[in-house]
């Protein structure tokens, strides 16, 4: 009877473990798929270059700015629609020869949606440059620096993502920052950089390897930082999701949030190397 009962209780908590084991991994399916098909269109937009960017990125920072607004100020929904289509139409003039005059209106856009917000304008005020410069910066390094550059800040964010996803799952180990991000470890965190860094050395010139790579993990720590801002406006704003609009990974910020962060980045860290103009 006595063996029985510990039998059971062994069972019991084999299929316990199982469970939490399976439960790490449930949304891999669902994370890969939508991956691969935004995958497949943004890379397509990034070869392609020119017009097809252009829309492509006003597209995605106007979905993130009415995200980032609906999180803050749910009931208004008039401030998420006009700020949504004010972004996209901004990144579109930034991106062509108006961009002195978008520049303005970005400024007065951001001001203006500082001022209609109910809630969250500290956040709006911070996060909304970053998807503004973020969503710039990719169609201006493609056009200044060329296809190479840009499939390196993207890859770094990737392999950054899906090293820290992994490391993070099956090493564990300490929390990065529980409070904020619950998930995050600290040996996911130097995965990310690991991998960002090995990422980095097939696109570095011969003699500019340290140097390449030092610039990818400090990419790497931007997407992360992106990721956990990110965290902690959904944490303030009490939803475990920006929008529902991908399945496995919430909405674009959730997606792209450590993307924006580290093209944004990229944009600061050349002009601080070279001097390159601020818009292209």
């Amino acid at each position: 009877m006595c063996y029985q009962f510990c039998r059971s209780r062994t069972t019991v908590w084999c299929r316990y473990r199982m469970s939490e084991s399976t439960r790490k991994w449930d949304d891999l399916r669902a994370r890969l798929i939508s991956a691969m098909l935004i995958g497949v269109v943004g890379i397509g937009a990034i070869v392609l270059g020119g017009i097809w960017l252009n829309f492509l990125v006003a597209l995605f920072a106007a979905v993130m700015i009415w995200e980032l607004v609906r999180m803050l100020s749910p009931e208004q929904l008039s401030a998420a629609q006009v700020l949504s289509a004010f972004t996209g139409i901004l990144v579109i003039l930034f991106n062509s020869e108006d961009y002195q005059n978008a520049l303005f209106l970005s400024l007065g856009m951001v001001v203006i949606g500082v001022m209609w917000l109910k809630k969250g304008r500290a956040i709006f005020l911070i996060y909304a440059p970053v998807i503004i410069i973020g969503a710039i910066s990719a169609f201006v390094i493609r056009m200044n620096l060329g296809l190479n550059i840009l499939l390196l800040v993207v890859g770094v964010v990737i392999i950054t993502d899906v090293a820290g996803y992994f490391v993070g799952r099956i090493v564990g180990g300490p929390k990065f920052w529980p409070k904020v991000s619950p998930k995050k470890t600290w040996s996911g965190t130097v995965g990310g950089w690991i991998g960002a860094a090995l990422i980095s050395v097939p696109f570095a010139e011969p003699g500019f390897g340290v140097l390449v790579a030092i610039v990818a993990i400090i990419l790497a720590f931007a997407s992360q930082l992106g990721d956990i801002g990110e965290s902690a406006i959904k944490r303030r704003s009490g939803v475990k999701d920006s929008s529902a609009l991908l399945p496995g990974h919430g909405g674009f910020l959730d997606r792209f949030d450590g993307m924006i962060a580290a093209l944004a980045a990229s944009y600061i860290v050349w002009i601080m190397i070279s001097g390159w103009p601020v818009v292209g």
